[in-house]
C-alpha cells in the first residue's frame, strides 16, 4: 500500500521517505541554530547559484537544491538561462555573511566541496536553500546519500512555478510531458510528468513505463538495490499503473528516454 505524504494542496503528493530525510526543523523555519547545533562559517565569494567559497578557501555546494550552472571555465559550456542572476540571488542573500552549516547526509562530493543545509545568520535568519527555490532561482535537486529536506524545498518550489518566478517564466526549465519528443533533451535535467501505463518490478529492479510502447516511450527505472528505500517507506512501486507522477532526473537513453530513480524523493504523485 502507498504511503502519500500530503503536499499542501498545491496539486502534487510528495512519496514519503525514510528518517533519512527529515529537515531539522531550525533550518526549514529559518531559525537561529540551538547551541552547538550547526558550524559557522563566513561566505568570502559566491561562485554561483547553488554554490560559494567559505573563508579559509572550501567549497560549500547547498544541498538539496540546483541553480542554473554557469560555465565556470568549462570550455564550450553554454550558460543556463538566469545562471547570473541566480549568482545574484546567492550575493544578495548570503554574501559577506556568516552561515549556520549543518550535515544531513553525504559531507562531501567528489569534488571535495562540503555538503549541507545552510541558514544565513541575520535578523531575521534565512534558510538559503529554501529562499533561493522560493524565488524561483532552483530547483529541488536530491541524492539517495542526500535527501534532508526534500518536502519542504517541494512546498516552495510548487509556489514558484505556480506564481511564475525566476526560471519557471521560461520555457528551458517547464515541465515535460512524458508523451512529448524527450530525445532533444537528452543528457539534460528534466521534470517529466505523465500516466503511468504498466508498472513492473522484476529481479533487476522496477520499470515505470508512461506509453504503449517501452522501447520508444518515456520510462522509470528504479534498480534493485535502489527499491529497498521504497519498501521501507511502504511503497509499492507496481500499485502505480494509471497514477499521473512527476519524476525528476538526468534523461538518459535505454531503449526510449529515460531517467532512473535512486530514491522517493525524486518522485511526486500528481492529482488525489
Amino acid at each position: 500500500m502507498a504511503n502519500w505524504s500530503a503536499f499542501l494542496g498545491l496539486g502534487a503528493w510528495l512519496l514519503s521517505g525514510s528518517a533519512m530525510a527529515e529537515c531539522p526543523a531550525w533550518v526549514a523555519q529559518g531559525l537561529a541554530p540551538p547551541a552547538a547545533a550547526a558550524d559557522m562559517f563566513h561566505v568570502a565569494e559566491v561562485v554561483d547559484g547553488d554554490t560559494v567559497v567559505l573563508e579559509g578557501g572550501a567549497q560549500l555546494r547547498l544541498t538539496g537544491i540546483q541553480a542554473p550552472k554557469l560555465p565556470l571555465g568549462r570550455p564550450g559550456f553554454e550558460a543556463w538561462p538566469l545562471a547570473e542572476e541566480a549568482k545574484r540571488a546567492v550575493e544578495e542573500i548570503a554574501g559577506g555573511k556568516t552561515l549556520a552549516l549543518v550535515v544531513t547526509g553525504r559531507a562531501m562530493d567528489r569534488h571535495g566541496r562540503k555538503l549541507a543545509q545552510a541558514v544565513v545568520q541575520g535578523a531575521p535568519p534565512i534558510w538559503l536553500q529554501g529562499e533561493m527555490v522560493r524565488r524561483g532561482f532552483a530547483r529541488v535537486y536530491s541524492f539517495r546519500d542526500n535527501r534532508a529536506c526534500a518536502a519542504e524545498l517541494y512546498t516552495r518550489e510548487a509556489e514558484a512555478r505556480v506564481a511564475k518566478r525566476g526560471i519557471w517564466g521560461l520555457k528551458y526549465y517547464a515541465l515535460r510531458d512524458a508523451t512529448a519528443d524527450l530525445e532533444r533533451d537528452l543528457g539534460t535535467f528534466q521534470i517529466v510528468e505523465g500516466m503511468v501505463t504498466r508498472a513492473l518490478r522484476t529481479s533487476r529492479g522496477a520499470y515505470l513505463d508512461f506509453g504503449a510502447d517501452y522501447k520508444t516511450d518515456f520510462s522509470i527505472f528504479i534498480a534493485a538495490r535502489d527499491l529497498r528505500l521504497f519498501d521501507e517507506a511502504s511503497l509499492d512501486v507496481t500499485s502505480w499503473r494509471g497514477k499521473k507522477l512527476r519524476v525528476r532526473g538526468w534523461l538518459s537513453k535505454r531503449n526510449g528516454p529515460q531517467i532512473e530513480v535512486t530514491h522517493p524523493e525524486q518522485i511526486e504523485r500528481v492529482g488525489s
